[in-house]
């Protein structure tokens, strides 16, 4: 066991997970300096009455040293007595945005991991030299208010609670820490590598030093712009709730008063409809929502994300587009489009759902009583044997299937607050 690190450092850690701290937590560790500092300053904490410790290494197989560091990551958490498991992803084809499959997959083995594990925490190495260079290289793609926010502290995946305590900490206190107890940490080479953004966005933040412009200034920064960021997230709440009315997975928004309301309140709402409809990881952004705003504005609607608005007389009508559903189906008791769930009488094991479409439209002949417009009908869910059209709850169609969203509205409006 190596000698018990800063306690004034070891406090402001464990203060990340205050008031409610896990009974069992984990730290994700690759052996550089910022994770492995992390994991003995925890370790410190756990010693102190703290959480439960278990330490776990992303193997990503993408360097030939990566199993080497892997396993000088494990012969730390022995020294330290934690248990450590190695979580190998072998899951690039050679195509694609390597650095944003790769995240992805990481964050999958790990809640993965801790979900197996009984762990409802897992605590990442990210430090405020991260934070100042996300921020510049935000800021390099003129970011708004959202993109020059700081990161969360924590933030939920399925069942997994995923922190960052040393968002505070600059890198160069956790290698001061390291130094202090006799440990070595392993360089990636492709810190060095300008070829990649975040080293050169490093190299500038060190350039821009002599005008008091560093990790702890941008950092704050960023704080303020998270400040602002949660305004703008009331105001849309406040909008939603005057504005916003549910049709049958439809979303309405009443039109004069969103025409009314400033654009950025206003563009916000929309790309929170969008989402929530199209169930979508990210909010549309950039050029795309600004061209759906200036339709609206023309009174022309327009398509993105999945979902299709429609102008009414008297309100916008967003619903799921048609093509975004078309080839999707599943069986019966799965949810179909992440939101529809569909009960009847099952009388053969070969039914599926899916959207009904043109064809199934044209045998629903009361489908107008429904009060929903063609466009929602054809998106809608539908049960089919085959070729043939079982029930369609929405168009009036088959009166023991039900149609039931599986995420309720008051879902959406908390979801306002918490984005």
């Amino acid at each position: 066991m190596t000698a018990r690190g800063n306690t004034s450092l070891i406090d402001r850690i464990a203060s990340a997970f205050l008031p409610d701290r896990p009974v069992r937590l984990g730290v994700a560790v690759s052996g550089g300096s910022d994770s492995l500092a992390l994991m003995y300053l925890l370790r410190d904490w756990a010693d102190q009455d703290g959480p439960v410790l278990h330490a776990v290494t992303v193997d990503h197989g993408l360097r030939p040293e990566s199993a080497d560091e892997a396993a000088q990551v494990a012969e730390h958490a022995a020294r330290l007595g934690i248990s450590h498991d190695c979580l190998i992803w072998g899951g690039w084809d050679g195509r694609g945005n390597l650095p944003d499959q790769a995240r992805r997959a990481r964050y999958r083995l790990l809640e993965s991991w801790a979900v197996n594990r009984g762990i409802s925490h897992v605590a990442l190495g990210h430090t405020a030299d991260d934070q100042a260079e996300t921020f510049l290289m935000r800021l390099a793609r003129e970011a708004g208010v959202d993109g020059l926010s700081a990161m969360a502290p924590s933030r939920r995946q399925g069942q997994v609670v995923f922190c960052r305590p040393a968002l505070e900490v600059s890198r160069e206190e956790l290698r001061s820490e390291l130094r202090n107890r006799g440990v070595r940490w392993i360089d990636d080479p492709t810190n060095e590598d300008d070829a990649y953004e975040r080293v050169r966005a490093r190299q500038v933040l060190a350039a821009l030093a002599p005008l008091g412009i560093n990790a702890a200034s941008l950092t704050a920064v960023a704080r303020h712009m998270s400040d602002v960021r949660k305004t703008l997230g009331w105001y849309v709440f406040q909008a939603a709730r005057d504005l916003v009315t549910f049709q049958a997975g439809d979303i309405l928004i009443t039109r004069q008063e969103f025409d009314a309301l400033p654009h950025e309140v206003a563009r916000r709402l929309i790309q929170s409809v969008l989402k929530w409809i199209s169930n979508a990881e990210y909010s549309a952004r950039g050029r795309a929502i600004e061209l759906l705003m200036a339709a609206i504005r023309d009174g022309t609607g327009m398509t993105l994300q999945g979902c299709q608005v429609i102008i009414e007389p008297d309100r916008l009508r967003v619903i799921r587009e048609y093509q975004a559903v078309t080839e999707s189906r599943v069986d019966i008791g799965e949810v179909w489009d992440a939101r529809w769930r569909l009960t009847g009488d099952i009388s053969t094991d070969d039914l599926k759902i899916g959207a009904l479409g043109p064809e199934g439209l044209r045998q629903c002949p009361d489908w107008r009583l429904a009060g929903l417009p063609e466009a929602s009908q054809l998106s809608g869910p539908a049960v089919w044997r085959g070729g043939e059209l079982v029930a369609a709850p929405l168009a009036n169609h088959g009166n023991s299937w039900v149609a039931q969203l599986i995420r309720h509205e008051e879902g959406y409006f908390a979801s306002l607050l918490c984005s």
